[in-house]
């Protein structure tokens, strides 16, 4: 739900919805306080907003969540400017470049903060500041959004950032009333109609009005005339222009997409850089021409498309999937590079900062192999048979001297250099078992049994620590296993006769009553014989024993009964007599 708002919330900022969107990350917020994202997205909206108290509050908390988010300090950067505050900005600005060096949108924002910083400053409501100051309000978007002559400018990424730097630092609206755009705009906010009109050899207006000006001299009355069409707006035919190549950008990458899918690949990186060339604002073309990269093996092409596309997404504000996407391609091309375990750290830096942009269930994935292969690749490149064995009888040798916990050092080392070795293994069980560690004495002899099925040491191990859990049926089966593969070691017949012994104790009732009940919990703790116990079928044979002696002879000769009921019995649980 806290990931559907943050979505509404984007989109509603793109728009320049910007009421809109503080309202959608604040209920993603409220679902998921400690996302530090959403503090963020949340402080660039109140930004757009003017309301810079709020945008500070939030950029402060994105960075108390997470510190190395360098977004968190563009956002606490454009914060401080907004509110005057230009030294605070050079200093949050360079806080987030010394984390990301490269990152295009700190350098802008440091590059006017220290402009500002140096600039004298001017009494308020003077010049162009009191006039800049029309741009702070809310109403800017609305009024805009609202003048059908002003309209189309929001979907033109190049004046939207103008206005939002206008609103950040009045003082800079001079440096845009070139652009015609701004000063359509300015008359806007000021309430003067805009008036289109072919005046460019009219003589001026005269600076001064006579003291005694002269009565008008009576003329005849024109000739009404039919009204010359106003000439069509140069803004207007530009943005026709730009929808025109817009509209073709987006044929351009369905053809490409077309010949992807055809595994037609030169021609899909012709269609894709076409687009590009029409169109600069959509990096979907850039990520799109890095996946066919990709997918033909030239991953020095893809990666150089990705750092492509996330610079000009970030420059264009664009949706935090599509950079996560990039990076991951990224993340993608460079795990195919890693020749060395070393290697993969690059590809797994890339595939966490893509985390970071949007939680996407195939970035995770791919995080996580490339992590794995990291570790394969260490153990590939750690091993050496040689350097094993000579772990293995030093650990043999603390052994020998009852130095158990200096033998399981060495074993270990021995594990990590040949992790193939069953009698590593089987050592080290041996080492646990003194030691008292049972269960990680068990999973080392488990292991050197399935390294080699023959090996009877691992029997024996395996066999002594369920001995010693009092788990006699277990290690009966156990030791029974081990003789098949060799019937004569005496170790084994030997663990064979214990295990009998205490079975049939059990059985004659000669366990005292703190031993049962020893044996009774430990039993019950079984999921073999809870799963015995729940069984329907053996509930009834387990009432016909106390009951009917008739039809409890004809159970005990089914074999896998009779089997259960040894457990039953071995276990404690069963008492016959």
């Amino acid at each position: 739900m806290a990931e559907e708002a943050k979505a509404k919330g984007n989109a509603a900022f793109s728009a320049g919805r910007f009421k809109e969107a503080v309202q959608h990350f604040s209920d993603a917020i409220a679902l998921a306080p400690d996302n530090h994202v959403l503090y963020s997205n949340r402080s660039a909206a109140y930004a757009s907003l003017g309301r810079y108290a709020e945008a500070l509050d939030d950029a402060e908390r994105t960075l108390a969540l997470k510190p190395d988010w360098v977004k968190g300090y563009s956002r606490l950067g454009a914060a401080h400017l907004g509110l005057g505050d230009a030294p605070k900005a050079v200093e949050a600005y360079e806080k987030g470049l010394a984390l990301e060096p490269s990152n295009e949108a700190l350098k802008s924002g440091l590059a006017q903060a220290r402009q500002a910083a140096s600039a004298p400053r001017r009494p308020v409501g003077s010049g162009a500041d009191a006039v800049g100051k029309l741009f702070q309000g809310p109403e800017l978007w609305s009024k805009v959004a609202a003048d059908p002559t002003t309209r189309g400018y929001l979907d033109q990424p190049d004046f939207v950032q103008m206005l939002r730097e206008v609103q950040r630092n009045p003082s800079s609206l001079n440096s845009y009333l070139s652009d015609q755009r701004m000063v359509q705009v300015l008359t806007l906010m000021l309430g003067i109609k805009s008036q289109f009109q072919n005046q460019s050899n009219a003589a001026p207006e005269p600076a001064s009005v006579q003291s005694n000006p002269a009565p008008p001299k009576q003329q005849p009355e024109a000739k009404a005339r039919e009204p010359e069409p106003e000439p069509e707006p140069m803004e207007v035919t530009e943005e026709k222009e730009r929808k025109e190549r817009k509209a073709s950008a987006q044929k351009e990458k369905e053809a490409g997409n077309a010949a992807y899918k055809r595994k037609d690949f030169d021609t899909a990186i012709q269609h894709y850089t076409k687009a590009m060339e029409l169109d600069d604002e959509d990096i979907s073309y850039i990520t799109n021409r890095a996946a066919v990269y990709l997918e033909m093996g030239k991953y020095d092409e893809c990666i150089k498309d990705c750092d492509k596309a996330v610079e000009r997404g970030r420059g264009l504000h664009a949706d935090f999937k599509m950079i996560s996407r990039a990076l991951t391609r990224k993340g993608t091309a460079l795990a195919k590079l890693a020749k060395s375990s070393q290697d993969y750290d690059a590809a797994i830096e890339t595939f966490q900062k893509a985390l970071t942009e949007h939680r996407n269930p195939d970035t995770l994935k791919k995080l996580n192999d490339a992590e794995r292969a990291k570790r394969e690749l260490e153990q590939q490149e750690y091993y050496d048979p040689r350097i094993a064995d000579e772990e293995r009888e030093k650990g043999n040798e603390f052994f020998k001297q009852q130095k158990y916990p200096e033998a399981v050092k060495h074993y270990t080392e021995a594990l990590r250099r040949n992790p193939k070795d069953p009698r590593v293994y089987s050592n080290r069980a041996a080492c646990y078992t003194k030691l008292g560690a049972l269960p990680e004495g068990l999973k080392d002899a488990e292991k050197c049994i399935e390294l080699d099925p023959t090996f009877s040491k691992g029997y024996t191990r395996k066999g002594a620590i369920q001995f010693f859990m009092k788990e006699y049926d277990k290690a009966l089966e156990t030791y029974q296993a081990g003789l098949k593969h060799d019937p004569k070691n005496q170790e084994l017949l030997d663990g064979v006769r214990r295990c009998v012994e205490q079975i049939n104790k059990a059985s004659r009732g000669e366990l005292s009553e703190e031993e049962l009940k020893e044996r009774q919990n430990k039993a019950m703790q079984d999921p073999e014989i809870q799963s015995i116990l729940t069984d329907p079928i053996m509930r009834q044979v387990l009432t016909d024993l106390q009951e009917n002696p008739r039809a409890a002879q004809a159970h005990l000769k089914n074999p896998g009964v009779m089997q259960k009921i040894q457990k039953l019995v071995s276990s404690g649980i069963v008492q016959m007599k």
